[in-house]
């Protein structure tokens, strides 16, 4: 990465860019354990938390 190109990337703001949800995950009901659905849990509840903050 040249000089003046690494400066530009200094003063890009990533906050605006979209955020994926649920990126490179898969998720098999039938494979999954306990551990599994609580973590799958925890996710929805995050990606809510995110929701709300963001006024969506």
């Amino acid at each position: 990465m040249t000089n003046e190109k690494k400066g530009y990337m200094e003063k890009v703001n990533f906050g605006d860019l979209p955020v994926a949800k649920n990126e490179d995950v898969e998720f098999s009901e039938e494979l999954a354990d306990e551990a599994d659905k609580k973590a799958e849990q925890r996710a929805a509840a995050a990606d809510a938390r995110a929701q709300n903050e963001q006024g969506v």
